[in-house]
């Protein structure tokens, strides 16, 4: 999903590949290794992306985010502001 903040930016592709690419997951922004959730600089525009872990009907927190027999993953990606 993203957000219609992103949505009328000029560089929607660009944005996607940051995502795509981000590695910069730390003990600081990532303390139980989940790599869930990620900010970064677009131009002088601050990103924020994260994945959510729903039931298969999207109902409501995933019984078991490791299985994916019963999870839906939805990545939203937003401006921070």
């Amino acid at each position: 999903m993203v957000t219609r903040g992103v949505q009328a930016l000029d560089d929607v592709p660009s944005i996607l590949d940051q995502v795509r690419r981000f590695d910069a997951f730390t003990p600081d922004n990532d303390p139980y290794g989940e790599h869930d959730f990620g900010s970064f600089l677009h131009g002088d525009i601050t990103i924020f992306w994260k994945i959510d872990t729903y039931d298969v009907d999207l109902q409501m927190h995933s019984p078991d985010p490791s299985d994916p027999a019963v999870t839906a993953r939805v990545l939203t990606i937003m401006l921070a502001d």
